[in-house]
């Protein structure tokens, strides 16, 4: 009996190591805040230029001004990319951020891949993020996703 107390406290003694798979999560919430947050931001301050080249007949051009035109879109999703891209660098309310941010994000992969296939793979990067995060907190949507439910409990 002793024999099995002395291997087990050795094995217990000796320091596991550890995977840098622990940082993903953190890695994909900086990108997507950082990319959010700056993207967002330069909807209103524009401090990064536009190109001068664009082509006023390219539908994803016509696009981005229609957004413009609307008066309310696109401050609209300014906004919420700027909020979202605080939300994640500050690491507050990450599940509720990436649910605002999603609809943003299938807008966004869905305009690269039909309108735009320069940005692609961006929009891959960012969407990819997005999945693994909704998957790194999936516990905080399970009440979510209950197919019923009473309401106030």
């Amino acid at each position: 009996m002793d024999a099995t107390l002395s291997s087990s406290t050795a094995v217990e003694a000796t320091p596991k190591k550890k995977s840098l798979a622990r940082f993903a999560p953190t890695a994909a919430r900086v990108f997507m805040g950082l990319v959010f947050f700056v993207f967002g931001l330069n909807g209103f301050l524009e401090f990064i230029p536009m190109p001068k080249d664009l082509d006023p007949a390219d539908p994803a051009v016509a696009f981005g001004v229609a957004m413009k035109a609307t008066g309310f879109l696109f401050a609209l999703v300014k906004g919420t990319e700027t909020v979202v891209g605080l939300l994640l660098l500050a690491n507050r309310f990450v599940p509720l951020a990436l649910a605002l941010i999603a609809p943003v994000i299938v807008n966004i992969f869905l305009t690269h891949a039909f309108l735009a296939p320069s940005g692609l793979g961006m929009a891959v990067m960012l969407l990819a993020a997005e999945l693994f995060l909704a998957w790194s907190y999936r516990a905080a949507y399970r009440p979510m996703l209950a197919m019923k439910v009473n309401p106030g409990s």
